[in-house]
């Protein structure tokens, strides 16, 4: 059973688990890129320009700042991108993030008044885009970078109007429905 399916109640069906769209993770694969071309660089000069222990120590200097920057500009923009997760069930909408600090949201269908998606034309492109959910009682909720925005879009709607509405057996909430998106 992997994490999504652990967090479900019995009987509750997953329908979507997405992680943000990989345009998070372009910037840190170009520093990934040009620190290790620095880095490369910089040894390439020391090996050329220094001998014994100053060579060594300054290796090790450039193997310590290229590591360091590495984890603190690729490592962990990673890291990151891969424990936050968009779920779509069929009864509620979780989100869950973070590394150390572990948050989480949920919404459950029947309080989803309000279902939105925005993009530009660079996201559009990318197949990306911002979905925003509007609840029953709080600010709409924005999740960005949610790939296949409009399909994802599609799917809450369906789920949070379409089979409340139109499932005679719920009666009038949305547990007990036995309706799936295709």
């Amino acid at each position: 059973m992997g994490y999504p399916e652990e967090t479900l109640a019995p009987e509750e069906r997953l329908l979507l688990h997405r992680h943000p769209h990989w345009k998070m993770l372009f910037w840190p694969a170009v520093a990934f890129i040009l620190i290790t071309a620095l880095a490369g660089f910089g040894a390439g000069v020391t090996m050329r320009n220094t001998d014994g222990t100053l060579q060594s120590g300054l290796l090790l200097g450039i193997l310590v700042a290229w590591v360091l920057i590495v984890v603190w500009r690729s490592i962990t923009p990673l890291i990151r991108w891969k424990s936050t997760h968009f779920i779509i069930t069929d009864r509620r909408v979780l989100i869950r993030q973070g590394v150390l600090t572990h948050t989480g949201n949920d919404i459950p269908m029947n309080r989803i008044s309000n279902v939105q998606f925005r993009h530009g034309l660079f996201d559009r492109m990318l197949g990306t885009g911002t979905l925003i959910i509007g609840s029953a009682s709080e600010e709409p909720l924005e999740y960005d970078d949610i790939p296949h925005v409009q399909q994802v879009h599609a799917l809450l709607y369906h789920q949070a109007f379409d089979v409340v509405q139109n499932n005679p057996n719920n009666g009038g909430g949305f547990y007990g429905s036995s309706n799936a998106y295709p």
